[in-house]
């Protein structure tokens, strides 16, 4: 019985092709909507993510606005790793210059910083060395390049050993860092170059340090803690005075902003499914209405009321689970092109939305189809037989 309901379900959706096409239209436009904006609001989201999970949960990044006539030195800084729960410091001092190695010139980032700036940063080095104490005691004119500098500046060749001018001042190149495909390295193709701290303070006028990161041990918020009490302490307890950004609260914070959007846009899609399923309706009305006779026959012939209701919400179901496939199609396509474009970042439909997307349109299907069904499988079979249309 429900092998030959699907049957007859499937002639009905044959026979109409183009109305059939229609009718699911606003199903695979609904499951597109769904699809596509929940994948890149996933991807997005999964692209911050891995940037600040290579940069570590454990990193804090400090802002000092005032120093209270006391302002922060390097030996200050290493102070602070006194503390058992912070691993490490190092500052980071910045300005922007003109970096040049031969013709080519780029405006890059000047980071001023010791050695332990990379590994709190996550930057894995590629080539060379990365800055060293001595480098920094002796405010040695060394750079290291991000990886995008080094190619726009030595067009692919061996950039260890070089010299290049930064405002006009020689540094030779001991070391390049691995390329950075993140979303933030993505939308701005920014060139970074790494000098002793010592040089880029002379260089900014600015010997003080107002800026720095630090790695904790064990729990982010612990060390935040501590970290902030030595800063009170040293800047008259003024917590004005500077500022913390932990980066684990800020991946805390970024998911909980993702998921809500994600629940918003889906909520918005999940509106063009709804008129979708009333576009199913109006059509299984119409569909009911001219196989009148064919339902009066049946009736006569024996089948039931429960048959006529199967009937009928399997050729919704169906409807609906075409134009939901249609949709997923589309929407890998979709997802295809626009990471393509992307290039780094990859838009991917996940199997949690997949199973969203094919739960809500069987819903959509079900309900919308029942009450033609229900309009079909009621009608007396004398009065069917009877109807002329």
């Amino acid at each position: 019985m429900l092998l030959q309901s699907i049957k007859m379900a499937w002639e009905s959706v044959r026979s109409n092709k183009m109305r059939s096409f229609l009718t699911m239209l606003g199903i695979i436009i609904g499951v597109m909507a769904l699809v596509v904006m929940v994948s890149l609001v996933n991807g997005a989201t999964g692209a911050v993510t891995d940037r600040i999970s290579s940069l570590g949960s454990d990193l804090l990044s400090v802002s000092v606005t005032d120093d209270k006539g006391v302002p922060l030195r390097l030996e200050d800084l290493d102070q602070l790793t006194e503390d058992e729960t912070i691993a490490a410091v190092a500052p980071s001092g910045s300005m922007y210059a003109n970096v040049k190695h031969g013709y080519t010139e780029v405006f890059a980032s000047v980071t001023g910083t010791t050695a332990s700036y990379f590994p709190i940063e996550g930057l894995n080095l590629d080539e060379g060395r990365t800055l060293k104490t001595v480098d920094v005691e002796n405010a040695a004119y060394v750079a290291v390049l991000s990886a995008n500098a080094a190619e726009k500046l030595f067009s692919g060749d061996n950039a260890i050993g070089e010299k290049i001018t930064i405002n006009g001042r020689a540094f030779t190149v001991v070391g390049t860092l691995e390329e950075n495909d993140s979303l933030m390295s993505s939308m701005f193709a920014s060139y970074a170059v790494y000098v002793p701290f010592t040089v880029e303070s002379r260089m900014a006028g600015q010997p003080y340090i107002s800026s720095f990161v630090a790695s904790a041990v064990g729990d982010t918020d612990v060390a935040e803690k501590a970290l902030a009490e030595l800063l009170r302490a040293r800047f008259s307890r003024d917590d004005d005075a500077y500022s913390i950004i932990n980066m684990s609260s800020i991946a805390s914070a970024l998911d909980e902003v993702t998921g809500t959007l994600s629940l918003l846009l889906g909520g918005i899609a999940a509106i063009s499914l709804l008129v979708g399923g009333i576009g199913i309706m109006n059509i299984m009305l119409v569909s009911v209405t001219e196989r009148t006779k064919e339902i009066g026959i049946r009736k006569a012939i024996g089948a039931g009321r429960g048959t006529i209701l199967m009937q009928f919400l399997i050729e919704a179901l169906m409807l609906s689970l075409f134009g939901c496939i249609f949709g997923l199609l589309v929407s890998a396509l979709i997802l295809a092109i626009i990471s393509s474009i992307a290039g780094s970042i990859t838009f991917s439909m996940s199997l949690d939305v997949v199973l969203l997307a094919v739960g809500f349109s069987s819903a959509i299907g079900l309900i919308f189809g029942l009450y033609p069904a229900n309009q079909a499988a009621k009608k007396h079979p004398i009065d069917a037989l009877r109807y002329e249309g």
